[in-house]
């Protein structure tokens, strides 16, 4: 695939994997992506996952017919980009490997080698001259691994972005990018968001017109909108306005709880609002729901003195992505000592900036007159 008069893609589609880092589910498989830029030198931007080799191999000798790479410039160390090195340097022998210090260490931890006699070791602003393509390498520290670093290519005006702008999905497949990317960040970068931070201010001053991530499709229009998205995710504010409603349940009557309140608050002119089946749901897509919207409830069993488990994992999610900056309500449930509103409540208590609604709900075993005038109440209060 061309990308500019210079720039090809010749990275992969993976349709064989069913959980992305052993734990995201992803329908519709992942792309890797690899890159060449043509000049009086030749780069290749990354490589791809261990298992496509013999296909990225095929791809880049269909770019580079029988001219030889000058240099394999590697952005992100992780395996599903970077497990190709040694085959490459070994197709290639007169090659030079271009990452960061960080990058090699790793390199040596990898393959028993940080190839010192074949490599450039490069940092904060340093530069790459290909001939007419003038290349700046720009560090990316835990974006989502310490080593990482992005490259602008200054000629095309290409920011070359590592695991930045990415998402689940195999580029064949036609689906929406901001549901699956903003899954993808969470998820993988979503803890970091300082570090994103940094890398979009870096990223505002330069003249970028296209970016190619190392997961989903070269982004080329609306760029304002996919930058304003990540601006929004890393400083971790909602999205969209609206209440998610994530519970557990063991008999149903936590569930009626929560789809009561889902009724009162479309009955209120609520927006949006989701709710959410914590034991049966992809507990992705539930934080990724969490993080999207401004106001969260909580509504869950008490169970062996705390809380039902899926709620409990579900909080962890939230607390190690860095939850914060959002209103949170709480609905339990227990039939002779309820303490989930307790339970919860500590499991918050280092997300930041978490405002509570004055208003809980207390079920004792199933709704009656006082749990009902309680949800009313709740209703009121979130909207």
């Amino acid at each position: 695939m061309k990308i500019t008069n210079d720039i090809l893609y010749v990275g992969v589609n993976d349709h064989d994997i069913d959980l992305f880092e052993g734990q995201y589910i992803v329908p519709n498989g992942m792309a890797y992506n690899s890159y060449v830029i043509r000049d009086d030198k030749i780069a290749v931007m990354d490589t791809v996952d261990i298992n496509f080799t013999e296909e990225w191999i095929c791809n880049l000798r269909g770019a580079l017919g029988d001219t030889a790479p000058d240099y394999l410039i590697v952005q992100h160390m992780e395996p599903d980009h970077s497990a190709n090195i040694a085959e490459f340097m070994n197709i290639y022998p007169d090659a030079v490997v271009v990452a960061t210090a960080a990058a090699f260490r790793m390199m040596q931890q990898f393959f028993g080698t940080d190839y010192a006699d074949r490599r450039k070791v490069v940092g904060e602003g340093d530069t790459l001259s290909l001939g007419r393509h003038q290349l700046t390498f720009v560090t990316a520290p835990m974006v989502h691994w310490p080593e990482v670093m992005v490259t602008y290519d200054s000629t095309d005006k290409v920011l070359f972005s590592a695991d930045a702008f990415g998402k689940f999905g195999a580029l064949d497949v036609e689906e929406d990018w901001a549901c699956e990317a903003r899954r993808y960040y969470i998820g993988i970068v979503g803890k970091f968001g300082a570090q994103v931070q940094t890398l979009l201010k870096k990223a505002a001053a330069l003249d970028i017109q296209i970016i190619c991530p190392l997961h989903g499709p070269v982004l080329t229009e609306r760029l304002d909108y996919y930058l304003n998205l990540y601006d929004i995710w890393s400083s971790y504010r909602a999205e969209s306005e609206g209440v998610m409603i994530a519970y557990t349940s063991v008999y149903g009557n936590t569930a009626r709880a929560a789809e009561l309140l889902a009724e009162k608050l479309e009955d209120r002119g609520c927006p949006k609002i989701v709710v959410c089946d914590l034991a049966r749901e992809d507990m992705a897509e539930a934080v990724e729901d969490a993080f999207r919207y401004g106001k969260l409830v909580l509504a869950a069993t008490t169970y062996n003195s705390g809380v039902f488990p899926f709620m409990e994992q579900f909080i962890r999610q939230l607390t190690e992505h860095n939850y914060q900056n959002r209103t949170v309500a709480m609905i339990e449930n227990g039939s002779w000592a309820p303490c989930a509103v307790k339970v919860m409540t500590k499991l918050l208590e280092n997300s930041k900036n978490i405002t509570y609604t004055d208003t809980n709900v207390t079920i004792k075993s199933a709704l009656d007159e006082e749990s009902l005038r309680q949800l009313d109440a709740l209703a009121e209060e979130l909207w």
